[in-house]
């Protein structure tokens, strides 16, 4: 990973271009359309046989809003201001303001960017709650309207999904390399960036491997790097964000770390590397229906905020294992698309046996389900104010549904029940100038999407890893294209 000089290369370089993009992730794609559309002469790199990484596999969510006609036509007024004021607190405490209010004001202007690259969006909302919709529904709730954010902005869905039923990925991934490569920009696959060339104190390109030989590329102009985390570094975990060992990982398998690790070799600073996302599999349509709960019967949260916030808040702060308990009106009421094939494995007609069977301390969950139905009944929730419409006094029969036995099991029920990826990275000016440990910009190197620090503090919402990827690739990729960087 350590830098090569410029000299040691000569004039021998394999390969030049104007910008030298390393990954062909969402970030990346957007970043080499704007270089490309600028008219840089583009090179993209990816180490895998085609272009997509992990934004190919992802359900393909984009967070925007400020009033987009899909919001407009599903009848929601939503202005810049809310939605700052809504992310700011998601994504907080200390989420990048900077970035954050560039990003709001700027979300309208980025949704006609996507549509203007061919991407559909359904003018439909899918209105319950769940991580995903498995249907082609273009707008979905993503925690707005649960407490306390509904107390600091007007609540307004702001989750938009391109048109395809379930991961809408690769749908995405579609349009944009297809923009990408329609604008210019050149792909070089099964090609792994290795060394940043430095040419005094500037990174003048990058020494790649392809099928096991050296490929030099020589950018005039920048580099940039959006080739992803570093979720699947088990030594990088282990030294920057030990909470995802163990769990499952949200990625396509490549998110090594590799481009954050060239960059520091290079004097490149990183921020936040300890932040993360996870995803435990709990379902929102069942644990709004009834109550999410530790290995000691408590409840710790309003189940019915933005489902990663309940996932983390269990991982980080409650004792495991975690349970959703439910009865069986509420069982019975989830829409079966939104159970996502899951059965209760636990049953029991008293809350005690389901105790003695859960491992729970004697009179735990009875105490918490006593205290949940005294105000249930009254439409309160003073503990953690989940919205009335989800609150019922649950009845026996009653069932424990162990996210263990859901889609991150690891197979055979035996896995954690949660995986995630990491959101900290390179530092960056909102226009992706990739900084060094004295805050000063590493000439000729930008960065964005995951190998980056983008909007976020110590939280995330579903669509603003697409959509800071995106947004700031392509703010990086009309900045790695200016002429002056030559």
């Amino acid at each position: 990973m350590e830098p090569v000089a410029a000299a040691e290369i000569g004039d021998g370089f394999d390969h030049e271009c104007d910008v030298l993009v390393v990954g062909f992730g969402c970030a990346g794609a957007a970043a080499a359309y704007e270089a490309a559309a600028a008219g840089a002469d583009v090179v993209v790199l990816e180490r895998a046989s085609g272009p997509g990484g992990s934004s190919a596999q992802s359900g393909g969510e984009l967070y925007l809003g400020g009033g987009t006609e899909i919001q407009k036509a599903c009848g929601f007024d939503d202005t810049a201001d809310d939605m700052y004021a809504y992310l700011e607190a998601a994504l907080g405490p200390n989420a990048d303001t900077e970035k954050l209010r560039l990003y709001c004001d700027g979300s309208i202007e980025h949704f006609e960017w996507f549509r203007e690259r061919g991407v559909p969006f359904n003018a439909t909302l899918y209105e319950s709650p769940v991580w995903m919709p498995m249907t082609d529904d273009g707008l979905m709730w993503l925690g707005e309207n649960s407490w306390p954010y509904n107390t600091l902005a007007k609540p307004a869905p702001r989750g938009h999904r391109p048109a395809a039923p379930g991961f809408a990925g690769a749908l995405l991934m579609e349009k944009l390399t297809a923009a990408a490569t329609e604008a210019g920009a050149v792909a070089h696959t099964d090609t792994q960036a290795a060394n940043l060339v430095m040419d005094g104190g500037r990174v003048a390109g990058v020494v790649a491997r392809k099928y096991g030989e050296t490929v030099t590329y020589r950018a005039r102009r920048a580099v940039v790097i959006t080739s992803g985390g570093f979720v699947d570094n088990e030594e990088m975990l282990a030294d920057h964000a030990p909470l995802l060992l163990g769990h499952g990982k949200v990625s396509d398998g490549l998110d090594d770390g590799s481009g954050i690790r060239m960059a520091t070799a290079a004097g490149a600073a990183v921020r936040r590397m300890s932040v993360v996302e996870i995803a435990l599999t709990a379902l929102p349509a069942m644990v709004n229906r009834g109550m999410l709960v530790d290995g000691l019967g408590r409840r710790f949260i309003n189940e019915d905020v933005y489902p990663g916030h309940f996932s983390v808040h269990a991982v980080k702060h409650q004792p495991g294992p975690y349970w959703t308990i439910i009865d069986e009106e509420g069982f019975e009421s989830v829409p079966e698309a939104d159970r996502w094939g899951l059965r209760p494995a636990h049953a029991a007609e008293t809350l005690a046996e389901l105790e003695r069977e859960l491992g729970m301390p004697a009179g735990s969950l009875e105490t918490t389900v006593e205290t949940y139905n005294r105000h249930a009944e009254r439409g309160e929730d003073p503990y953690f104010h989940k919205d009335p419409k989800w609150l019922r006094p649950l009845k026996p029969p009653f069932a424990a549904i162990d996210p263990r036995a859901g889609f991150f099991d690891g197979g055979g029920g035996k896995g954690s029940g949660a995986a995630g990826f990491t959101l900290g990275g390179l530092h960056t000016t909102v226009d992706g100038e990739v900084l060094n440990n004295s805050g000063a910009a590493v000439p000729g190197l930008y960065a964005a999407g995951r190998a980056s620090s983008g909007m976020h503090g110590e939280g995330y919402i579903s669509g603003t890893s697409l959509g800071d990827g995106t947004f700031f690739g392509r703010r990086a990729g009309r900045a790695a294209a200016r002429k002056e960087n030559e």
